[in-house]
C-alpha cells in the first residue's frame, strides 16, 4: 500500500506510482486511437452515419455512475474491514504479550520469549495464508523444530499456532503459574485472534459477486467506445480529448474497484500486510527484550 503526503497540485497530476494509470494505459490508448478514427471519418462506419444523441449518454452516464458508486462502496467496505481486523491484531498481540510478561511470574524469561515468538508466527502465518505463500523459511525461525514439523502439510496454520499458545497457557495453569481469572482473560485474547483470522478468511473466500464485476466492466467499455459517436458532431476536434478524459474517469474507477475489492493482495493499493507484521514483531519483541538483529523499526505499517 502506498501512502503519500499530499504534494502541490502540479505534482499530483504527474504521480505515477500508486495510481492505476499504468494498469489502464493500454485501454486508454486504444480508446484515444478509436476516437481519432471516428473524428477522421466524421462518425461514419463505411457509408453509414451513426447518429447518437448526446442526451442518451447523459442518462447512461448517470446510471453507470450510480452503479459504480455502489460497487465502489462494496469494495471499500471489504478493504476497510480488512484494515480494522489487522489494526485490531496489532492491539491484541501487544496486550497478550504484556499479560504473558506480567502475569506469569514463575516462568523463565527465555520460555516467555518463545511464546512471544509464537505470537509473531501467528501474524506472519495469517499473512502468508491470505497471500497463498508458504512462508516456511520465516516461520521456521520463530518456531521450535518440533512445532515446525507439526505444521508440515497443514492448511490452516494460524489456527494450529494458536493451539500451541493455548497448550502453553494450559500447562502454566496446571503448574499454578496462572490463576483461573488470568487464564480466562488470556483465552479471551486467543479468541480475538481466532475471530480476526476468521474475519480475514471470510473476506478472502467471499469476493464480490462475479456478475457485478462483469456487468460493470462491460458497461464501462461499451459506454466509452460508443461515446465518440455521440460527441463527434458536437465537439469536433476536441472530441478525442474529452472522450479520453471521461474514459479515464470510468475505467480508472473500475480498476480501483477491482483492486481494493481484494485487500490482501500485493498491489500498490492493497493492505501492507508485511509492514504490519514487521510492526507487530518489532513491538512485541521489544516488550519481551528479544534481540532483533537486523530488524529495524518500521517507519509505518501503511507501506509495504
Amino acid at each position: 500500500m502506498i501512502i503519500r503526503q499530499r504534494t502541490n497540485w502540479l505534482k499530483m497530476l504527474f504521480i505515477w506510482k500508486g495510481s492505476v494509470l499504468k494498469k489502464i494505459i493500454v485501454q486508454l490508448s486504444v480508446i484515444l486511437l478509436f476516437s481519432l478514427a471516428i473524428y477522421f471519418f466524421k462518425g461514419r462506419i463505411f457509408d453509414y452515419k451513426v447518429h447518437l444523441n448526446p442526451t442518451i449518454f447523459t442518462l447512461l452516464g448517470l446510471a453507470l455512475a450510480i452503479f459504480m458508486g455502489f460497487c465502489n462502496s462494496a469494495s471499500y467496505d471489504r478493504f476497510w474491514e480488512g484494515r480494522k481486523l489487522w489494526g485490531l491484531l496489532v492491539i491484541e498481540t501487544r496486550s497478550l504479550t504484556r499479560q504473558i510478561l506480567s502475569f506469569v511470574p514463575n516462568t523463565s524469561k527465555v520460555e516467555k520469549q518463545e511464546i512471544v515468538k509464537l505470537i509473531s508466527a501467528f501474524c506472519w502465518s495469517l499473512n502468508y495464508q491470505l497471500r497463498d505463500k508458504p512462508g516456511t523459511e520465516h516461520l521456521s525461525g520463530l518456531l521450535s523444530p518440533e512445532q515446525a514439523e507439526q505444521l508440515k502439510g497443514k492448511k490452516f496454520i494460524p489456527s494450529i499456532i494458536l493451539g500451541f499458545i493455548a497448550d502453553w497457557l494450559n500447562e502454566q495453569h496446571k503448574k499454578g503459574n496462572i490463576d483461573t481469572i488470568i487464564l480466562t482473560q488470556m483465552d479471551h485474547q486467543l479468541n480475538q485472534f481466532s475471530n480476526i483470522s476468521g474475519g480475514c478468511e471470510r473476506i478472502y473466500n467471499t469476493p464480490l459477486p462475479f456478475a457485478y464485476s462483469v456487468l460493470l466492466h462491460r458497461t464501462v467499455y461499451l459506454y466509452c467506445f460508443w461515446l465518440p459517436f455521440g460527441l463527434v458532431d458536437t465537439l469536433g476536434w476536441m472530441m478525442p480529448l474529452i472522450v479520453l478524459l471521461i474514459s479515464y474517469t470510468f475505467i480508472a474507477l473500475d480498476a480501483i474497484i477491482q483492486e481494493i475489492g481484494e485487500p490482501f493482495g500485493e498491489e500498490e493499493n492493497d493492505l501492507a500486510l508485511n509492514s504490519i507484521c514487521r510492526t507487530i514483531e518489532f513491538s512485541i519483541f521489544e516488550q519481551a527484550e528479544i534481540p532483533q538483529g537486523e530488524l529495524k523499526k518500521p517507519d509505518s505499517y501503511f507501506v509495504d
